[in-house]
């Protein structure tokens, strides 16, 4: 699905139609159909998009519900028409936030031996496991990466530097890769336009990867394949996201967990778990 060209973190506060309009057109839905889903006229709903009328508190609400947006955009709605954002944004690290930490951390450790990290709404990696850190620390020491870059997720698997240079299967891997990108940016997510932006600068990405699109595959699951000299490891992996949360950071919050695609992988994790030198 192709994005119109005006981005909805181009529009200022104070002007609600506008990014109304956009969030409307990004979900391909006329004014009569969004009038119906968010059980409001069709005529009030066209004078709010033209300016005539100003929404209340629960109008914003009911609209960002009926657009199915992500709780970042709903807050930027909510400022838009001049309220206070309804939502949380402080992720992680906020005090009241410790229960979640704990349970991500617990799903991590269970994880073992296999590799498992905890990804933000930026892609940046938040939290890793032991079993990340030992395998795949081969790969990590020999990484030529700007600072910061090295704990972004998909800065990793792009950087001709990074992960990149280590994977057997990284036109496929990648291929399929961005394309998760473009589903964050369909659903509204800043941070992933950013990225992708930022990704496509890169050397050897095809121009083609600039756009949405529904990657042919055989296979039933998107396997990394790695090799270092004799040192190879092949995992596929699953994404896990909480339910329900009422902040935006953690909205964006994704848990991805690395399962041997092998047994050879298996075997070494397996081994190196019983390694007495930790992991980094």
């Amino acid at each position: 699905m192709a994005v119109p060209e005006t981005n909805a973190h181009e529009i200022p506060a104070g002007h609600f139609s506008r990014l109304l309009k956009h969030w409307r057109s990004v979900r391909r839905l006329t004014q009569i159909e969004l009038a119906a889903d968010a059980n409001v006229s069709a005529r009030h709903l066209c004078f709010l998009e033209t300016g005539r009328s100003q929404p209340s508190r629960e109008m914003v609400q009911l609209l960002g519900s009926a657009l199915d947006l992500p709780l970042e955009e709903r807050n930027a709605l909510h400022v838009a028409a001049g309220f206070v954002p309804p939502y949380g944004d402080k992720g992680l690290a906020a005090e009241n936030l410790q229960p979640v930490r704990q349970a991500l951390d617990f799903i991590l450790r269970q994880q073992e031996p296999y590799p498992g990290i905890v990804i933000d709404g930026h892609w940046d990696v938040r939290m890793r496991n032991q079993g990340s850190a030992r395998l795949l620390k081969p790969f990590r020491d020999s990484y030529e990466m700007e600072n910061g870059l090295a704990d972004n997720a998909m800065h990793v698997v792009f950087h001709p530097k990074g992960l990149r240079q280590f994977m057997l299967n990284w036109d496929e891997f990648a291929r399929q890769l961005i394309q998760i990108l473009h589903r964050d940016v369909a659903q509204g997510s800043r941070a992933a336009a950013q990225l992708l932006d930022e990704i496509m600068v890169y050397p050897g990405l095809s121009a083609e990867w600039r756009l949405p699109r529904q990657s042919a595959t055989s296979s039933p699951v998107m396997t990394m394949q790695l090799a270092k000299g004799d040192y190879r490891l092949a995992f596929f992996s699953t994404f896990t996201t909480l339910a329900m949360p009422t902040d935006a950071a953690l909205q964006q919050i994704k848990i991805e967990c690395f399962f041997p695609a092998d047994d050879a992988t298996a075997g070494k994790a397996r081994q190196l778990a019983l390694s007495p030198t930790p992991g980094r």
